[in-house]
């Protein structure tokens, strides 16, 4: 599906542990078909660690990701709070998350990556300034 790194969002990550998730089905089928480990970032962990606070086994099973590695924390934001806070700026009006700064900047660092996620902001986003960041979304998003 791709020849590059996938970079994934917390919408997915939600969507995968809750099976009561819209995308819960198209989550599923879309990681069948994608190599691990998924690249992310600490901002997007804990986006998705909120979002799935009323799971019983939402937390577990978040971290049960990281401890098989199909999913890889590939950032640290103390090396890249300059460019992080730039998009966050330039896109304050959107306004841009930290987890969306994140990876919008690791599509910079991986040139070939795509990016799986649900937010629509990501049609918005340019990565460099001007080029498109490639995504993975569920038709209609």
């Amino acid at each position: 599906m791709t020849s590059g790194s996938v970079l994934v969002d917390a919408g997915p990550l939600v969507a995968l542990l809750n099976g009561q998730e819209q995308f819960h089905d198209w989550t599923k089928d879309r990681l069948g078909e994608l190599t691990a480990p998924l690249l992310t970032c600490e901002a997007v962990l804990a986006e998705a660690a909120y979002l799935l606070r009323r799971l019983d086994i939402g937390g577990r099973a978040l971290m049960g990701l990281l401890e098989r590695q199909a999913v890889r924390v590939a950032f640290h934001l103390d090396e890249h709070h300059a460019p992080v806070a730039r998009l966050m700026s330039k896109y304050s009006d959107v306004p841009m998350s930290l987890a969306d700064a994140c990876l919008v900047r690791m599509t910079e660092l991986h040139p070939r990556s795509v990016v799986l996620t649900f937010d629509a902001d990501f049609h918005v986003y340019r990565r460099h300034g001007r080029l498109v960041v490639p995504t993975l979304v569920p038709a209609g998003t």
